[in-house]
């Protein structure tokens, strides 16, 4: 299992659970990986808040860890190391693929309707409307960049 991806201890234990083997043989086996390095539940939550921070902002990350059995502490770890600049950027990217569907003439309108959607991403208001302003102002400067 662990050949194909990247597996919090959680959910490792429920798949081998659902499998039919022993909680005996889970258990050793899941300190077993432990030790050797293969099962590390932070190095985890640190590249799926990498792999998945371009398109989910912080508070779904942190949520969707939740979800596989992250420690939070662990969580708390790895989502503080996705800083404001990248969160802006995944932000600005995802607003420029919302704003690229619909044309929306001002700021109120792109705030309404593609702010709204990276907040329900996981992205704080504040990151929210900067990408709107800067999405805003790159659309209003026709110089390239």
């Amino acid at each position: 299992m662990l050949a194909r991806r990247a597996h919090s201890r959680v959910e490792l234990l429920l798949k081998l659970t659902r499998r039919g083997y022993e909680s005996a043989a889970i258990r050793a086996a899941l300190r077993r990986l432990e030790e050797l390095g293969y099962l590390d539940d932070q190095s985890f939550a640190r590249s799926f808040v990498r792999r998945r921070g371009s398109v989910r902002g912080p508070r779904a990350l942190s949520a969707e860890l939740a979800a596989r059995g992250v420690d939070r502490a662990q969580v708390d770890t790895a989502i503080a190391e996705f800083g404001e600049e990248e969160q802006l950027a995944a932000a600005t990217q995802i607003a420029e693929r919302l704003y690229a569907r619909k044309r929306s003439p001002g700021y109120r309108e792109i705030l309404d309707e593609v702010g709204t959607k990276l907040v329900r991403r996981g992205f704080s208001v504040s990151i929210a409307r900067a990408a709107c302003n800067t999405l805003l102002a790159g659309r209003s400067d026709p110089s390239p960049a």
